[in-house]
């Protein structure tokens, strides 16, 4: 029989849906799962993006340019330009998911055996994406008990070698929720331009900041705008993670001309989910006052729900819709496991990430678990409930 790559065997499975099956059996087994363990929204998408795609009068499906549809890099330039980043449409070019444009951007910027430097935990799809490309994460730790703030920038030097060709961060951070101030970035520009590396930036919750704090985006970094790649989608931001379309943004003209190639290699990004993506543009800032509010509100029934059980601590996110909680507990892999096999409060139980699979550091994240406040309120009240009362009789609590 032929055998599989190494590639392919090597790639890693995803801590997120790793505990599907799980899952399903307690579902056909009558309880009812509460899904905090995937980033997708139940936020009604954007009227105008809907409207559009009900509207469609066309005759041919046909293919878009390899870099999308003009008229819609057009939109995206007008809409950064209103966030105050001056880029261009030339300087976009439209993908298949931000997880497309990460693709794209490693392959186009390193070589098989190059290392990036992630503070982690980082989205543990990053770890395919340069599986795909290659090259090696180096990881540089992020503590829990520090909020996740960006590592000091000693310890990102002692990690630089000659392999070293890049740093990659999530600005508003999946999955701990972190916002990056102007002035930690700045931190990171000094390393990038010192060490001339990339500077990948995963920026798609922008939209989703709290309590007053507004992003500061890479894109207005002075100094390394060669250095500078910027990764987008509009999957969180409207609510359509099954448009699958995203971008990848640079004003350094090669990494550009380079990256297309890769993208006329796949022909086009989808046609129907970009005319939507266009309309979503036109969204009203109410869509997105009023999803700031839900939010802010099912971060604090979750967070301080949390917080409020004996030996839990999860520090308060100021962006996306995520958090991290360490747990009295043995292994969250078990635990996350036990949730969904043998246990429940009245017929409910919670499915989580185990936060070990967002760390590269071997025995990092094995007590913290990864949770998605996507649900509406009153599931998020219930499903800390059932994490309280789950952690009086788990049989690998902790007594720290």
């Amino acid at each position: 029989m032929p055998k599989i790559s190494n590639k392919g065997l090597e790639m890693p499975q995803s801590p997120i849906r790793k505990l599907v099956p799980f899952a399903e059996a307690a579902k056909k087994a009558g309880k009812h799962v509460f899904h905090l363990n995937i980033g997708q929204p139940d936020i009604a998408s954007p009227a105008v993006a809907l409207d559009a795609i009900k509207k469609i009068d066309r005759s041919v499906i046909e293919y878009s340019h390899s870099a999308g549809f003009e008229s819609y890099r057009s939109g995206l330039s007008a809409y950064y330009k209103r966030n105050n980043l001056d880029i261009s449409k030339e300087d976009i070019i439209v993908t298949t998911g931000g997880s497309e444009a990460l693709t794209f951007g490693f392959m186009t910027c390193f070589n098989p055996g190059d290392e990036v430097i992630i503070p982690e935990p980082f989205y543990a799809n990053y770890n395919g994406f340069a599986k795909t490309a290659g090259i090696k994460i180096v990881p540089v730790t992020a503590k829990i008990e520090e909020g996740f703030a960006l590592p000091p920038v000693a310890d990102f030097q002692k990690l630089i070698t000659e392999k070293t060709k890049g740093i990659v961060i999530c600005n508003p951070g999946n999955p701990t929720g972190y916002l990056y101030s102007q002035s930690e970035l700045e931190q990171l520009r000094d390393i990038v331009k010192n060490n001339d590396l990339y500077l990948f930036a995963d920026e798609v919750y922008r939209e989703f900041c709290y309590d007053g704090a507004t992003p500061f985006s890479v894109m207005s970094l002075n100094g390394i705008e060669e250095n500078t790649v910027l990764i987008d989608s509009v999957s969180k931001r409207y609510s359509m993670c099954g448009a699958r379309i995203g971008a990848l943004i640079s004003k350094n003209k090669e990494v550009m001309s380079t990256a297309l190639k890769f993208a006329q290699a796949r022909l086009s990004p989808p046609t129907l989910a970009q005319i939507a993506s266009e309309a979503a543009l036109n969204t009203p800032q109410s869509y997105f006052d009023d999803v700031i509010e839900e939010y802010v509100e099912r971060r604090d029934i979750t967070v301080d729900g949390l917080n409020s059980i004996e030996g839990v601590f999860c520090p308060k996110p100021k962006g996306a819709f995520y958090c991290i909680a360490k747990l009295p507990i043995d292994s969250s892999d078990k635990f996350c496991q036990w949730l969904l096999e043998s246990f429940d409060l009245d017929g409910n139980t919670v499915m989580m990430a185990p936060a070990s699979g967002f760390y590269a550091t071997p025995g990092l994240g094995k007590d913290e678990v990864r949770i998605a406040y996507v649900l509406e309120k009153e599931a998020l009240k219930k499903a800390v409930k059932c994490i309280e009362e789950a952690l009086k009789v788990y049989p690998g609590r902790t007594t720290k």
